[in-house]
């Protein structure tokens, strides 16, 4: 199975660095804590190491947990956001912004679709 973001997927971006020694459990113990979320609902949660060189992207697929890491082979991520939140909440064409060390703030697309009650 590959991989799939979608619009209809809620994606959180870890605003604060993480220890990357963290796996699979420690990020699902951050979601739960520090984020407040339930890291098996299938939300998509994105973390950054110290030096902003690299992110660690926690999903759950109802078998199991993804754990995705990129790391940059030169630079840093120059446009992670802040926010006195602890996260905040992207659309997947800002996650695939970021993940290319573009300005996310800077992306002006529609919103997904969303069916009328």
């Amino acid at each position: 199975m590959m991989l799939q973001i979608t619009p209809m997927h809620r994606i959180f971006i870890a605003i604060d660095a993480i220890d990357f020694r963290a796996g699979i459990d420690g990020l699902a113990a951050l979601c739960r804590q520090k984020i407040r979320a339930d890291p098996t609902s299938g939300h998509v949660f994105v973390f950054r190491n110290r030096r902003n060189t690299a992110v660690k992207i926690l999903l759950y697929d109802s078998q199991g947990y993804w754990l995705c890491h990129k790391r940059l082979s030169s630079g840093a991520f120059k446009h992670w956001p802040s926010s006195e939140q602890v996260s905040i909440e992207f659309s997947v064409a800002k996650l695939q912004v970021l993940l290319f060390n573009g300005d996310p703030l800077q992306v002006n697309c529609e919103l997904p679709f969303k069916p009328i009650n």
